[in-house]
């Protein structure tokens, strides 16, 4: 009845795990029973879980993402910590858990920080700046969050019911194969992802539109800010890459479940069939979280430069350019699978050709700087930080394009350190410049910059204590993956990698504080301007938190900057706003329990079949399928806003904004 789910899949004899499990389930039961001892449930669920307004939704994203860093430093924190204490000796994690935490940590940062992170601050953020709504599919957009959260889901239960894959982020057979991984770790990876996946090519489909056809008046395309452009190009790249992932995922699934052997070679499949499809959507997939991140830094360095972007058209060029080269230049991933010199050397040149397009950025933002009255904030901090380790990375990058340069470097740490210098360096600082920079747009008041400053030199500086070690380490020829060694040469650069993750622990630590204090301290750091920075783009023309239908009148923009524009003309004006439009109601779309419910059923649905559980998959299907029937047969889908609210707060908006700029006229 229960498949092979028995008592024995609970890891009684492995401490870590269990006391690992232990605290986060004492961490969400406090939680819970504080939110309902202070009643706090109803409002939660009209409010957030139920909620379809993309702020709202772009908001959870955010936080599930930093609820799944904490999850996957710990596992690096462990790793490095194993590594320090495994120098002639075992160390205190076992090959077998190691493996675990080796594999879980590369799933969860790509999968459930880096991921969330980004499509959260497209989602907050593209509407407001693209002057509508709402994105184009509300409904779609919460089923995508729930089901990305019912993927995380799936890999934390993992820590106590069963295991989780050794085979690595990216599962290769064989080895993934159900003859050499009979237990249910590859099947936890497989399910989570293709749950996750599903809502992650769910959001790109809803991005895409939403910037293609649901554009305020006058916003043309060479008129939208650089961040909708990334945000074109990498959800471009995730609704062409993301079904290769789901196809690849499904054929190492059907192998497992049902012997087909796509990938069994003695059995008339091919092995380097998976490592070509999953890099096919591999090498993507980093553009996929880049290219969002290059939108953060050019808002960023604008706004804090108080310029316009230098080069706004090479820049768009440069995205689009990205984009198509992206998928030229998978192999590169493998030039030690044999494929020849001919195939090495186009996919090396296509790597180097790539970096081009990333070279013209980074000169436009320096131009960008170049000039200006440059203020040193936090956000600014982080896209500075950006700029010089990026740099760093793209160049290790451009080395191993080098077909001969590697076959010496493959699989060694010089490779892993590059990886961390791009994905670190690049999209988690510019997901923490996008999060600082935004947050007060979300909340109404602003983060402590103090404490801003202190977590991004705490991370900045255990960065290159942790990863510049690594690229020594390769070059003295340490490997990926090693449990415990026996090197002396060695063994000091370990021990400095491991203190730049302790100063890594303390940047995420003083990250909780700045949230902390910002949220005790937010009356003083309350912004009631809805534009703390001075920005340039339309989000920071509506009231922050923005009300549910963001404008009150859909502004007609003029200009590559029409928020900046309109702040000029008023200043100009001598404090003068434009005179009040004609207020209207507004239908903004119901919320719904489609998303929570289809998520509930989906985890049901997936911890079912990784058990083999399937009378307990069939209820799953059928109530997914339930909820979508139920929302299909809805009666009212939409609700009105009268045009007396809408007035009400837009007065209030502009009443603010009025006494802002006189006084900004008389200083």
């Amino acid at each position: 009845m229960f498949g092979r789910l028995t008592w024995n899949a609970i890891p009684w004899s492995e401490p870590i795990p269990l006391v690992a499990a232990g605290m986060v389930g004492l961490a969400l039961a406090a939680v819970i029973g504080w939110v309902f001892l202070k009643g706090y449930v109803p409002y939660l669920w009209r409010e957030w879980i139920t909620s379809v307004d993309h702020k709202r939704i772009g908001v959870m994203y955010c936080l599930l993402a930093l609820v799944m860093l904490l999850r996957g430093f710990s596992d690096a924190a462990m790793m490095r910590s194993q590594q320090a204490l495994a120098f002639h000796g075992p160390g205190y994690l076992p090959p077998d858990h190691y493996d675990q935490i080796f594999s879980a940590h590369g799933t969860i940062m790509i999968f459930f920080v880096a991921m969330p992170f980004m499509v959260g601050l497209m989602n907050f953020v593209v509407p407001l700046q693209l002057g509508v709504r709402d994105v184009a599919f509300p409904t779609l957009n919460s089923v995508s969050f729930w089901l990305t959260a019912a993927g995380a889901l799936l890999i934390n239960v993992s820590l106590v019911v069963g295991e989780f894959a050794r085979t690595g982020w990216l599962p290769y057979p064989p080895l993934s194969e159900l003859r050499y991984s009979p237990g249910v770790g590859v099947d936890y990876y497989l399910w989570s992802l293709q749950i996750a996946g599903v809502g992650t090519l769910l959001s790109g489909v809803n991005l895409v539109t939403t910037i293609l056809k649901m554009r305020a008046p006058g916003m043309s395309y060479t008129r939208m800010p650089v961040f909708c452009w990334t945000a074109l190009a990498s959800n471009l790249l995730i609704v062409a890459a993301f079904p290769i992932l789901t196809a690849t995922t499904a054929m190492l699934t059907l192998d497992r479940y049902l012997g087909f052997h796509f990938f069994t070679n003695e059995l008339g499949g091919n092995a380097m069939m998976f490592v070509n499809l999953i890099w096919a959507w591999g090498h993507p997939e980093v553009y996929i979280l880049i290219l969002p991140a290059f939108g953060v830094f050019s808002e960023v360095i604008a706004t804090f430069s108080g310029k316009p972007l230098f080069g706004y058209r090479s820049m768009v060029v440069a995205t689009m350019a990205i984009c198509v080269l992206s998928f030229m230049v998978w192999l590169h991933h493998f030039f030690t699978m044999g494929a020849g010199a001919d195939v090495n050397g186009f996919f090396g040149i296509m790597t180097m050709i790539i970096a081009i397009p990333t070279g013209v950025k980074v000169y436009n933002w320096l131009f960008t700087m170049y000039g200006g009255k440059v203020r040193f904030s936090a956000p600014m901090l982080w896209s500075i930080g950006f700029m010089v380790t990026f740099v760093i990375g793209g160049m290790t990058g451009v080395l191993m394009a080098v077909p001969p340069a590697d076959f010496l470097l493959h699989n060694s740490l010089f490779l892993v350190a590059h990886f961390h210098n791009v994905i670190i360096g690049g999209v988690l600082f510019g997901a923490f410049a996008g999060y600082n920079y935004w947050f007060p747009k979300a909340f109404g008041f602003r983060l402590d910059d103090a404490w801003g400053r202190r977590a991004f030199w705490l991370w900045f500086c255990g960065f290159y204590m942790a990863f510049m070690p690594l690229y020594v380490l390769g070059m003295l020829g340490m490997t990926r993956r090693l449990q415990h060694f026996d090197r002396p040469e060695w063994y000091p650069w370990v021990l400095v990698a491991a203190g730049g993750a302790g100063l890594i622990t303390l940047g995420i630590g003083a990250q909780i504080i700045q949230i902390v204090v910002s949220i005790r301290n937010r009356a003083l750091l309350r912004d009631l301007t809805g534009d703390p920075w001075d920005g340039r783009t339309l989000e920071w023309a509506t009231a922050s938190p923005p009300p549910a239908f963001n404008f009150a009148v859909l502004p007609n923009v003029k200009g590559e900057e029409p928020y900046w524009g309109m702040k000029q003309k008023a200043r100009q004006l001598a404090h003068l706003l434009t005179a009040e439009p004609s207020y209207s109601a507004i239908l903004v779309p119901r919320n719904t329990a489609t998303g929570v419910v289809t998520a509930f059923f989906a985890v049901f649905l997936g911890f079912a079949m990784i058990w083999r559980i399937y009378w307990l998959a069939g209820l799953g299907f059928i109530g997914i399928y339930a909820a979508f029937v139920a929302f299909a047969w809805r009666d009212r889908s939409e609700q009105e806003i009268s045009a007396d609210e809408v007035q009400e707060l837009d007065r209030q908006n502009r009443l603010i904004r009025s006494s802002v700029l006189a006084e900004g006229v008389q200083s």
